[in-house]
């Protein structure tokens, strides 16, 4: 085995000096803000921020499980599609089977999507 090949401690070196600066950057900075920063705290300043907007109910109030499962269902798609991007960009390497395979891939994409529309979980009341 060469000698070049082997990594040794010194190259570890700038990434260990780079953790050193972005962790003192991060650290150093709340500290100024802490010190330099105004000490004044009124039950005003400390209340919540709402751009202007006088709060109304409960913050608390649940959310529709509609909501929910249009994120969820959108999730789901979105990361099946993303696993069709290497089929497209290495299509002619993988022949005739990944042709096959990608079809039975989005057969089953869209036996769950009629699936998701019989039940109608995309529907909102």
């Amino acid at each position: 085995m060469a000698a070049e090949a082997l990594s040794t401690p010194n190259d570890y070196l700038p990434i260990l000096i780079q953790l050193i600066v972005a962790a003192g950057f991060g650290i150093g900075t709340i500290l100024i803000t802490h010190l330099i920063g105004p000490k004044v705290r009124t039950e005003n300043k400390l209340g919540a921020f709402e751009s202007g907007i006088e709060v109304v109910g409960n913050a608390r109030q649940p959310f529709s499980i509609k909501y929910f499962m249009v994120a969820i269902l959108f999730v789901i798609f979105d990361i099946e599609v993303i696993f069709m991007y290497p089929w497209a960009v290495n299509f002619r390497e993988f022949g005739l089977s990944g042709l096959i395979e990608m079809f039975v891939f989005m057969a089953l994409l869209l036996l769950g999507f009629i699936y998701v529309i019989k039940r109608k979980a995309l529907e909102w009341d």
